[in-house]
């Protein structure tokens, strides 16, 4: 669905990310795994068109560039609400940027809070909700036109344990929905938990890549992930 050709990235003299290819297949859970610094999030940034290749191709299933962002969902590691508006607002605020008339709109946001449980919440301001809550909420605001492809970027971090696996399972359902996932996590049991297949980097480099059960072959992911990026 998603293919990178040689992939390089850099920032003045630094390469960040370095002759990448690999290609991310409809339907799929593909994790993207390193330490920090490995090149994840420039990584992201290219596939979700925030950045642009130093060198190599990016191919996507559309050619004009305004349908390959529309086929997208981004939630980011970082949150980037606006804290003085309600859920219903941000989300209306968002559904609008999308060009989602208004009957959609209102059914749409109805229907993705029903999903992530947080109909209760909808007239509460976004800086009173909880980690977990507002982790659940950038799921729904990147699912909120649709999109056939969803980055994850460090989805559930620094959530306790109980929130997490509520995350895992919105992730699971996204997956039987037909959606095509490319997570970021530095918490290896959730890779192994949830992708079809793992990329691993290295200071850039793509050093892995394969199913879980076949990296792995009587290990554990962790161990596998050490031995490589030492």
């Amino acid at each position: 669905m998603i293919r990178l050709d040689n992939v390089t990235k850099k920032f003045g003299e630094k390469v960040a990310v370095d002759g990448l290819s690999f290609e991310i297949q409809r339907g799929e859970v593909f994790g993207l795994l390193g330490k920090n610094g490995a090149g994840k999030t420039t990584t992201i940034k290219m596939l979700t068109l925030q950045l642009k290749p130093t060198a190599g191709n990016i191919f996507f299933p559309a050619a004009d560039l305004l349908e390959v962002k529309s086929l997208i969902g981004l939630v980011p590691q970082h949150l980037n609400f606006d804290q003085d508006l309600t859920v219903g607002e941000n989300l209306e605020l968002h559904a609008r940027l999308h060009h989602l008339p208004s009957a959609e709109r209102k059914s749409r946001i109805a229907e993705l809070l029903r999903f992530v449980e947080l109909e209760s919440v909808r007239n509460s301001f976004v800086k009173n909700l909880s980690g977990g809550m507002k982790r659940r909420l950038l799921i729904v605001r990147a699912l909120i036109h649709r999109p056939q492809i969803l980055f994850l970027d460090e989805p559930t971090v620094a959530l306790d344990p109980q929130v997490r696996r509520k995350i895992w399972e919105l992730i699971q359902n996204l997956k039987a929905q037909g959606i095509t996932i490319l997570l970021t996590t530095h918490y290896i049991e959730e890779a192994e938990f949830l992708c079809d297949r793992v990329a691993i980097l290295n200071a850039g480099k793509l050093v892995a890549l394969d199913s879980v059960k076949n990296l792995c072959a009587g290990k554990s992911l962790e161990e596998v992930f050490i031995a490589l990026t030492k």
